[in-house]
């Protein structure tokens, strides 16, 4: 008798977890949120998030901090945020790396994106650039002919593993049958700065104000770039595309995302706060200045689309490369 009765109780208790639902929206947020960035300070991906962080802590009244937690290509951070409580007061910065790229290019992640975490929304893309030593550049600059005849590989620097940058160095020798070997560093400085003295012919890196600095002050020179179309802020250096390589692109991203089992009508709040925030002309500005950076199409549904699209683009060149990261 008991068994029998246990069904409606369950139906009759549904309504109840509707109104809890519906009680905890009106009342989030009641405290401080957390935005868990895998990145260090002072980059451009920490840049953006601090921005939008005042501007979405303005529309839903309480502040959101940032917390850098960088290691481990972007993984320890994307980690933390994806094994946080799933009560609204934690979200994370998502980029192409932990996100679309990692899981086939690390033997093995303790979170599993798609499972552990929900987006929320694009925030930004943005090209990448090849940079060379100027003394390089002047011999062979992204000669396609001299890669392809080169005896032993060419070095090129990233900012680390599973970076957009590193992943368009390992896409254009795949593409152009080029010899090209990956030096990761952590983050671009250490690595612009051994391009400049010599120590690494070529670098691929974001199109973000530091390696534009060294383009401007010709202590490197930009040799291509990733996008389809040339850059507003380089507009005499060629794509990549009409270097030789057609249909050419990578596009690095960021995005925020919330642990799964977020109630849902948080994440529309969320939603809606950094979509109206990403269509202030004034965000949209900083961020062309900021780098070659656009406002991608925002909300979860787009998001989620891209992510899947991004990791099955991703894994096709990882497997096809044999990309491989200890």
């Amino acid at each position: 008798m008991k068994r029998r009765n246990l069904l409606p109780a369950a139906l009759l208790a549904l309504p109840a977890l509707g109104l809890a639902s519906r009680a905890l929206a009106q009342a989030w947020p009641i405290k401080p949120i957390r935005w868990i960035v895998p990145q260090p300070p002072g980059g451009t991906a920490d840049f953006i998030a601090r921005m939008l962080a005042e501007k979405v802590s303005e529309r839903i009244g309480q502040p959101i901090v940032i917390d850098n937690k960088p290691g481990a290509g972007g993984n320890l951070g994307t980690d933390l945020g994806a094994k946080a409580a799933p009560d609204g007061y934690t979200i994370v910065l998502g980029t192409i790396g932990p996100i679309a790229v990692n899981a086939s290019l690390f033997a093995s992640l303790p979170f599993d994106p798609e499972r552990d975490l929900v987006p929320i929304t694009l925030t930004a893309s943005y090209p990448c650039i090849f940079l060379a030593n100027p003394e390089y550049a002047a011999k062979h600059g992204l000669d396609l002919g001299a890669l392809r005849r080169l005896s032993s590989p060419l070095s090129y620097a990233s900012p680390g593993n599973g970076t957009s940058p590193h992943l368009a160095g390992e896409l254009f020798a795949m593409s152009a049958g080029a010899k090209l070997s990956h030096v990761p560093y952590k983050g671009s400085a250490a690595g612009l700065n051994d391009v400049v003295a010599g120590h690494v012919p070529m670098m691929v890196d974001a199109l973000q104000p530091t390696a534009l600095a060294f383009v401007r002050s010709g202590r490197l020179k930009a040799i291509g770039v990733t996008s389809l179309q040339r850059t507003p802020q380089l507009p005499d250096v060629p794509t990549v595309a009409e270097s030789g390589v057609p249909g050419f692109e990578v596009t690095g991203w960021m995005g925020v995302l919330a642990p799964r089992a977020t109630p849902a009508p948080v994440l529309t709040r969320l939603e809606e706060a950094f979509t109206a925030v990403l269509k202030l002309p004034e965000v949209k500005t900083v961020m062309a200045e900021k780098g070659a950076m656009d406002v991608p199409p925002t909300g979860s549904e787009h998001f989620r689309r891209f992510i899947r699209e991004e990791t099955g683009k991703w894994r096709k060149v990882v497997k096809t490369a044999n990309i491989k990261v200890e």
